[in-house]
């Protein structure tokens, strides 16, 4: 699905990628875990062409991203941050996505799943963080793509609609779809994710299942073992 080469990126003089390479097959959910400044975002953002590496190779679903952007409409992605446009209506920003990206009523049944009839006329602007970030969700799982690619998904989410969005991330893996998350919130990495990738320093520390992290570590559970790795690393 998602196949990177000696990927190096670097912004100036800060070097955030450092010659990573990873390999994510078909179908599951991967949690791509790391400190700030290990280069999750820069990475998700390579992978969706919205950086360019310096050097190295990305393929997904086969093919070379370089020069192509067709590959793109095959992914849905939640930023961390949405920046919606604060004067237009919910239902309006639904329809101009659904006019910008082809026809879907998917957008019908994931209203109702995150209960967001009632703010469809209500303006962005207007909307609570947590209201926002499931306008994001339903933006995002609308158009029913194979790679589903979410940026700290549970921002601002309410104990309900958490459930709602686990819910739904287990519905999409048993269509056989991919899932990258980002997240820093633990237990619910630990509760949806079939495989960690951590980053470190632009490198990939680790990849398997929590299992294996914690015998690794050889600590008795998920936060302790990534703890550990950061305590060591930085002793």
């Amino acid at each position: 699905m998602v196949t990177i080469q000696n990927l190096h990126k670097s912004f100036g003089k800060n070097t955030v990628l450092k010659g990573l390479d990873l390999t994510i097959g078909n179908g599951g959910i991967f949690a791509i875990l790391g400190p700030n400044g290990s280069g999750k975002t820069t990475l998700i953002k390579s992978i969706l062409g919205m950086v360019i590496p310096n050097k190295g190779s990305i393929a997904v679903f086969g093919e070379s991203t370089k020069h192509q952007s067709k590959y793109r409409h095959q992914i849905d992605y939640l930023p961390q941050i949405a920046n919606f446009p604060n004067n237009l209506k919910v239902k309006e920003l639904i329809k101009m996505i659904k006019d910008l990206r082809g026809k879907t009523e998917l957008d019908k049944a994931l209203i109702e799943r995150f209960k967001l009839t009632p703010f469809l006329d209500k303006k962005l602007g207007n909307l609570s963080g947590g209201t926002k970030q499931k306008v994001n969700l339903v933006l995002t799982f609308m158009f029913n793509s194979p790679l589903v690619i979410l940026d700290e998904p549970t921002t601002g989410l309410d104990p309900i609609a958490l459930i709602r969005l686990k819910d739904l991330i287990q519905i999409e893996k048993q269509k056989g779809k991919t899932i990258l998350i980002t997240s820093h919130i633990m237990s619910f990495v630990e509760e949806v994710s079939d495989e960690i990738v951590f980053l470190l320093e632009g490198q990939i520390y680790f990849k398997g299942s929590i299992s294996d992290l914690k015998t690794k570590t050889n600590q008795p559970d998920f936060e302790h073992a990534i703890a550990s790795i950061l305590q060591e690393n930085h002793a």
